[in-house]
């Protein structure tokens, strides 16, 4: 298997590495082989994936170990790897275009491109023989290189047409023209805020939570919406759809019963069988949101999610140096969930006494309680029958019912027991880690660190955060040891000591809302400083010409055939959606209005589309609904103002802007400016810079900013 040598050996990112010795002609992305491509007059075939991508393991073994496919491929075209994670700008190019083609997406993705790198052809895994209604790989191959010596001069139109396609997908026309000087105040009405929680409502699965069918994702900002409603509108329906949807995935096998995390989806509607690879995103951004929920409920099974989740990212995902890797694979020893998943026999034997009790919490039996089959394909081996995936159908307070036992005793059983298995398990052979670092997921896992030392009043977290933002000042900066340079520019991604491509939109949003983040838990000033600088870089490098939203990649990105502009919130926020948070929440900081009108006349121009497609545009619906609240601005002065600090920020207050200052002289800062020093700690609270009496009552703060006239 390892006699062949390609050009990926040359990389640092896991996945390239991982098709190193395969016999393709493997090339990354880069002049040396888009030049060949144009020396040889051949067909570029382009294929991404990632390291914890299931079906990108099988195609490899399939087809790209093969080495009769891959004589095949290198006879006819120059082969080119990518690491979505590394390049998501290629990623979301060529992904809109076998979208087009092929109407569905996915990874493996593999597109055909001219020597202008332009897409005429493409799909996502192909079976090695025929299965499925789908042709096999080698018919591809040949089909498409046939297609390009005999029918050039159509394969060139059709790629420019798609190319031209490409470059306005994200943006509708009905989104066009965006309005400046409009009023910030009254841009939004009850009735549009009302509307989205009904289409949101209508996509609500009220058994199983989550939104709509199998495949099911945690769909963060759906439930975000929902805490916010029920915030501002007390709605029951609200609160019990969103928590309904985080208990079933807590409870699920999508959740890590006894190592924490979670998994990227679930294959079907209850959130049993997932893929079973855990992204660093998914839980920073479901950390995030059980940190909200816990704000409003104190469900201590919240607290313990976001503890475990968290203890997981830090033993899996770090090597303590400040920064997290990636992701863990789906994969161990060639097999899905391998790592994951248990034998009846086999917690019988670890857990002897106890292991009935463990099993009836846990839905193990011995038949298995996973029939995996429809995941996978008729040329894949399947695993091995009578496999479970832990999961909860009663709940520990209702099983101690039924039961007859006392709640604590069972669950200190449990604990014990699934400690044993933990044990047990750290004795297999591990998924790989992706242990690349990426600018934007660590970013994100600062905010989620953040919010759940707010909500817990960890301090542990709250050191975490500053330790990863650290490491990404420190080693992501373009031209860091250059006196001379701007000191904002920054890299996307970093491995074994080097940081290498340019950061994308997606970087330096969710940068910029980390520092918001750090900003109020520390109260440190400088990170609001990082952020305006930040803020500016953007607006140099990514803003639009038009003045219609950013591009994802920035000006100097000159290898792309179209700069995009993202705006749909997918799997992560849209960069586009985090830059109008965050210009909001800083114009309030910095009394910068051009920015406020920007982030509401983005928000405003979408208005029709968050409205009617909620669960696609949810971190945009939450800053609509946060907007129509209005912002409570909440100056806090005073010796040991952080007292107040860290009570207030335990409660749910989506709609804040916080700042704290013993010093008076802070008149840089508009809502700090001007405001009395005494040794007591008071609370300001303000709109449009207007406070009313300032108080240490933190009730009476918690009560006035949840006052919302709008909505009632």
């Amino acid at each position: 298997m390892f006699k062949y040598t390609n050009k990926l050996a040359e990389e640092t990112s896991p996945y390239l590495l991982q098709h190193a010795h395969n016999p393709v002609n493997w090339y990354p992305w880069g002049d040396e082989a888009l030049l060949k491509s144009k020396e040889q007059d051949k067909p570029i075939l382009v294929s991404i994936g990632y390291s914890a991508c299931h079906w990108c393991h099988v195609m490899e073994h399939e087809s790209f170990e093969d080495e009769e496919t891959a004589n095949l491929m290198n006879a006819n075209f120059i082969n080119i790897k990518i690491d979505r994670e590394e390049r998501p700008d290629l990623d979301h190019i060529y992904m809109d275009a076998v979208q087009a083609i092929a109407g569905n997406g996915g990874w493996p993705l593999n597109v055909f491109l001219t020597p202008d790198r332009k897409p005429f052809y493409g799909g996502t895994y192909f079976p090695p023989q025929r299965a499925f209604n789908r042709a096999s790989w080698k018919e591809v191959l040949e089909g498409v290189y046939q297609l390009f010596k005999e029918k050039r001069q159509e394969i060139e139109a059709q790629a420019e047409e798609l190319t031209k396609h490409i470059g306005r997908s994200d943006i509708n026309p009905s989104t066009k023209n965006i309005s400046l000087n409009i009023t910030v105040d009254e841009i939004f009405t009850k009735q549009q805020v009302d509307e989205i929680f009904a289409n949101i409502m209508k996509q609500a699965d009220k058994k199983w939570g989550g939104f709509g069918n199998a495949p099911k994702f945690p769909q963060t900002f759906t439930i975000n919406y929902l805490l916010r409603y029920y915030h501002y509108t007390k709605n029951e329906k609200a609160l019990k759809q969103a928590c309904l949807s985080l208990d079933k995935m807590i409870q699920g096998g999508i959740y890590d019963q006894i190592g924490g995390g979670f998994a990227r989806y679930s294959t079907d509607t209850e959130w049993l069988a997932p893929h079973f690879e855990k992204m660093l995103y998914d839980n920073a951004l479901l950390v995030r949101t059980l940190s909200d929920a816990y704000q409003i409920t104190k469900n201590l099974s919240y607290k313990k999610t976001i503890e475990q989740t968290t203890d997981f990212i830090v033993r899996e995902l770090s090597d303590g140096t400040g920064s997290f890797y990636s992701a863990l694979d789906a994969d161990s020893e060639g097999e899905e969930g391998k790592f994951y998943v248990w034998s009846y026999d086999e917690i019988n034997t670890i857990l002897g006494n106890d292991a009935k009790l463990f099993c009836e919490y846990y839905d193990v039996t011995p038949n298995g309680n996973w029939s995996e089959g429809s995941q996978r394909t008729p040329s894949e081996t399947p695993m091995e029958e009578h496999k479970n995936i832990l999961r909860v159908l009663t709940p520990l307070h209702d099983f101690a019912e039924q039961q007859n036992l006392n709640e604590t005793d069972i669950g200190q059983q449990l604990k014990s027991s699934e400690e044993k298995l933990l044990n047990e398990r750290s004795k297999r052979v591990r998924p790989l880690s992706d242990d690349k670092i990426l600018l934007g997921w660590n970013a994100l896992m600062i905010t989620a660190l953040c919010k759940a030392a707010a909500a817990l009043s960890n301090n542990y977290y709250k050191e975490l955060a500053i330790k990863n933002f650290d490491f990404l000042f420190s080693n992501f900066r373009v031209n860091e040891n250059d006196p001379m340079a701007i000191g904002f520019e920054f890299y996307h991604t970093y491995k074994n000591g080097k940081a290498k491509y340019p950061a994308f939109l997606d970087d330096y949003a969710y940068l910029i809302e980390a520092c918001i983040a750090l900003q109020e838990v520390t109260s440190d000033n400088k990170y609001l400083q990082y952020a305006q600088s930040l803020t500016e870089y953007v607006y140099n490098n990514f803003y639009s010409s038009e003045n219609d939203f950013f591009y994802y990649s920035g000006l100097n990105q000159n290898d792309v055939i179209v700069r995009k502009k993202e705006i749909y919130d997918g799997a992560i926020p849209s960069g586009n959606s985090v830059m109008s948070g965050n210009l909001f929440y800083l114009s309030v900081i910095f009394d910068n209005t051009i920015w406020k009108e920007n982030a509401a006349g983005f928000l405003k121009t979408l208005a029709g589309l968050i409205i009617k497609y909620p669960t696609s545009f949810g971190n945009w619906a939450c800053l609509l609904i946060d907007i129509f609240a209005g912002i409570n601005e909440l100056a806090i002065c005073g010796q040991k103002f952080e007292i107040l600090r860290d009570e207030l920020l335990t409660h749910f207050i989506p709609n804040k802007v916080v700042q704290c200052s013993y010093n008076a002289k802070m008149n840089e800062y508009p809502l700090l400016a001007q405001k009395c020093i005494s040794p007591k700690p008071l609370i300001y609270l303000c709109r449009n810079y207007t406070c009313q009496a300032p108080t240490d009552d933190i009730a009476s703060v918690i009560t006035r900013t949840s006052n919302y006239r709008k909505f009632n």
